[in-house]
């Protein structure tokens, strides 16, 4: 079983910064990837950003420019860097881990961008 905490979710202005964080606890031995999905009232479910264990990175076309991902693998964390916010980014965000074929979920962090 892996659990996942996030952080960092908030209110912010259009062109504003945010940092989420989300750190991985229980048996992180054998994730592989991890990552941010996010959900959007009316929208489907979108993979905003991933990085695995050997270091490959995918970012949406969506954010491509404004977001990046990092992962500290000694810490069991994954953070995604949001810059260049827009009120379109606003969303549920929920940290996943793969591992052994299974997936895990956070229960996610709100960023709310509005002026």
């Amino acid at each position: 079983q892996v659990q996942l905490e996030e952080s960092g979710g908030g209110l912010v202005q259009p062109g504003g910064s945010l940092r989420l964080a989300c750190v991985a606890s229980g048996s992180i031995s054998n994730i592989n990837a991890m990552g941010w999905y996010r959900r959007a009232p009316g929208k489907r479910r979108e993979l905003v950003a991933a990085t695995t264990s050997g270091g490959g990175t995918h970012l949406a076309d969506s954010v491509k420019g404004r977001f990046t991902i990092s992962r500290h693998n000694d810490k069991n964390t994954v953070a995604l860097q949001m810059n260049s916010l827009k009120p379109e980014d606003t969303a549920v965000y929920v940290c996943f881990a793969e591992s052994r074929g299974m997936d895990y979920w956070g229960k996610g962090t709100l960023v709310t961008v509005s002026s």
